[in-house]
């Protein structure tokens, strides 16, 4: 079959690898559908994170091929949207609802490797989660959202607490950030500030119910937060980018009080803690347990009252999978959906 692997930073290649087969009963085998690239991918592709001929991508949908002997969940021929996040839904955390720190956890990129044609996806029955049945086309990019993005948004808009006469402010405006407006849209808040320099991502942003655009970052963006809401700062706020401005904005855009969810995949951000310990915050955050929110998420799709597949502004097949990062890397596109 034919994937994606990153040879060193920005060295991504389609090669030829072998096709994946049932290693243990709790495995299925998914013909993939779709596939995309994350911003996360980034950091290996910019050097951040070392990289040395790492299997890529673990957003995903698609069909299923073969079960493994106690798989009960799925069944062959069902669609199929996956987590990020390996997990068995069964331990006492994936019960309390955080899948992605399950006993046995695995990431996706890691195990499966799913820029690519086929995948073996471990622990199928508590990391698949099958649609009604088989999809309209134009649903599919919106389910490839739930993957990764939807989920990891709605998680950081929960995580801060949104809902209804909030007002929440959204650090950072990549797929992430733009799903955590149309999260906290849908959780009924009251008021929602995007801060973004971005056009194109302004106008999505407000698509997805945002009624504020700020510019301003570092203070300056602290200070407007500040100013939009009475010199208090926000109910909720959520970081999507990962980088210490943003998280210390994010800090200082919070109120008293208030609720800060962070998603944001850091390197190196220094939190002071006596600024933390002033600020007076609840904070939760972290990768997000996508699996818990699926089931819920695929149904808004299916029923079409929600549209995340606009996230995704370019569009190319998995053999272009290296002018996708390219394109990421260099902000010409928000969000690389890869058709296989």
């Amino acid at each position: 079959m034919r994937g994606v692997v990153m040879y060193t930073p920005g060295d991504v290649r389609v090669v030829d690898r072998d096709d994946p087969k049932i290693a243990e009963p709790t495995d299925a085998i998914i013909r993939l559908t779709a596939t995309c690239i994350c911003g996360s991918d980034l950091w290996a592709y910019r050097g951040v994170e070392p990289v040395d001929h790492q299997i890529m991508g673990h957003e995903y949908v698609g069909v299923v091929e073969e079960v493994g002997a106690e798989v009960k969940n799925v069944k062959v021929g069902d669609f199929v949207v996956g987590s990020f996040v390996i997990s068995d839904n069964t331990c006492e955390i994936c019960q309390a609802g955080f899948q992605s720190q399950c006993v046995h956890a695995q990431f996706a990129n890691a195990v499966a490797g799913t820029q690519a044609e086929r995948a073996r996806i471990p622990l199928a029955d508590g990391t698949l989660v099958a649609t009604p049945g088989q999809p309209d086309p134009e649903l599919i990019p919106s389910l490839l959202a739930a993957s990764d993005v939807l989920g990891t948004g709605w998680f950081a808009a929960a995580a801060a607490e949104a809902g209804p006469g909030k007002t929440v402010a959204v650090v950072g405006d990549g797929a992430v950030g733009l799903m955590a407006i149309l999260a906290a849209k849908q959780l009924g808040a009251e008021r929602i500030i995007a801060m973004s320099r971005h056009k194109d991502r302004q106008e999505l942003a407000r698509f997805y119910g945002a009624t504020d655009i700020v510019e301003e970052r570092g203070d300056e963006g602290v200070a407007k937060i500040k100013e939009l809401t009475g010199g208090l700062g926000a109910h909720s706020v959520v970081e999507a980018v990962g980088t210490q401005e943003s998280f210390m904005q994010a800090v200082g855009a919070t109120r008293g009080g208030g609720h800060l969810g962070y998603v944001g995949v850091n390197h190196e951000v220094q939190i002071p803690g006596i600024e933390l310990f002033f600020a007076g915050i609840h904070t939760l955050g972290g990768p997000a347990p996508v699996r818990r929110f699926l089931p819920d998420l695929i149904q808004l799709i299916w029923d079409r009252k929600i549209d995340p597949g606009k996230v995704f502004d370019l569009t190319l097949s998995l053999e272009q999978a290296a002018e996708g990062y390219k394109a990421m890397n260099e902000r010409r596109a928000t969000k690389v959906l890869l058709t296989v």
